[in-house]
């Protein structure tokens, strides 16, 4: 009979999202506890804690408490954590706009999407998209190359 192997790691992931947003939520609350300061951190912290918790009480239910599972190995990981690098150091000088939707458009490529109106479609779609409602949200200005948003 073969012993059940745990992931160790996905739990120690878990509770440190589940520690850092409580940290991050909190630090938040402390600084100023108004609505313009919380409109956006209360319900990503909210979400990411339901999320924690439906992702450990699944876990538990299914008799499967953090089973190991074959992921991806790292060669497959680390030109997406590059990608996301490269990324944030574009955005200053190619925009918000252009830069999320080249991501997009690369990351959906480096998972083998083949659809090229799929990726073309979803990357401009998502990346006009979340530029508009971060830069409507955000009290600061955020460069953007195509949406003319002061």
């Amino acid at each position: 009979m073969n012993k059940p192997r745990y992931d160790v790691g996905h739990l120690c992931m878990l509770i440190g999202l589940v520690g850092f947003t409580l940290w991050y939520l909190s630090d938040a609350i402390r600084v100023s506890f108004t609505v313009p300061n919380l409109l956006l951190i209360m319900p990503v912290a909210i979400a990411i804690l339901m999320l924690a918790l439906a992702e450990l009480l699944m876990s538990w239910r299914g008799g499967k408490l953090f089973e190991a599972v074959d992921d991806e190995p790292v060669r497959e990981i680390l030109p997406i954590i590059l990608l996301f690098a490269v990324y944030v150091l574009s955005l200053p000088w190619l925009g918000f706009d252009l830069g999320t939707i080249l991501f997009v458009a690369i990351f959906l490529r480096m998972k083998k999407e083949t659809n090229w109106y799929w990726v073309i479609g979803y990357s401009v779609g998502f990346g006009l998209a979340i530029a508009l409602f971060f830069a409507l949200m955000l009290p600061y200005p955020m460069p953007m190359t195509f949406l003319p948003i002061d």
